[in-house]
């Protein structure tokens, strides 16, 4: 039996990679990594994961062009509906300030006290390091993070949760997010129960 991590950050990168391979235009490819989100979120509860969160786009991706802009964060906003009826504890991370924050999303930017067992589940929209350290630590509600999963290949944390992940393991998975198999999940939880974790002691 491995040891589980409590807390799973998620980099679902590679949707626009998978668009075009798939004879789509890129921000087509956004709404294609919705059903692996929800199907990786319901594999983390039955494997008894505290907390998720999800890499949704960054401050920097908002310089892409307009129609990437939208679709990716349509993507988010849908995403947070979704796992609304999954009973989760859901927070949304990011500069609410800015025209690239969906003002759907505004209500779910407040932490709420959790009362019973709820998975919580976070998503960071529009979300830069630079903003997150310069205005105070912004992402303070959001503890450490175990382990990070990134899908697409790239070994880079992209700004990640920067203070969060001071400790994280790391696991990438060579296929693009919308590819996601349930193995993939698996076969990370097993490689984090045989790293030797000590957090620097």
């Amino acid at each position: 039996m491995y040891r589980t991590p409590k807390h799973i950050g998620i980099i679902p990168d590679g949707n626009r990679r998978w668009a075009i391979q798939n004879g789509l235009k890129k921000e087509n490819g956004y709404v294609y990594g919705l059903e692996p989100a929800l199907r990786l979120l319901r594999k983390a509860k039955k494997h008894g994961v505290e907390e998720l969160t999800f890499y949704g786009f960054t401050t920097d991706n908002c310089k892409r062009p307009k129609e990437q802009v939208r679709s990716f964060a349509k993507a988010c906003c849908d995403a947070v509906n979704i796992m609304e009826s999954e009973d989760v504890s859901i927070y949304v991370a990011g500069n609410t300030k800015s025209p690239c924050f969906p003002s759907e999303l505004i209500p779910y930017n407040k932490r709420k006290p959790l009362t019973d067992d709820k998975m919580r589940v976070n998503l960071l929209v529009n979300y830069g390091w630079e903003w997150d350290m310069k205005n105070g630590w912004q992402s303070r509600d959001i503890p450490r993070i175990d382990m990070v999963i990134r899908w697409g290949g790239m070994c880079r944390l992209s700004g990640f949760l920067p203070i969060q992940t001071v400790y994280s393991d790391f696991y990438i998975v060579k296929d693009l997010w919308p590819d996601f198999k349930e193995e993939h999940f698996d076969g990370a939880l097993e490689w984090y129960g045989r790293q030797d974790v000590t957090l620097g002691g």
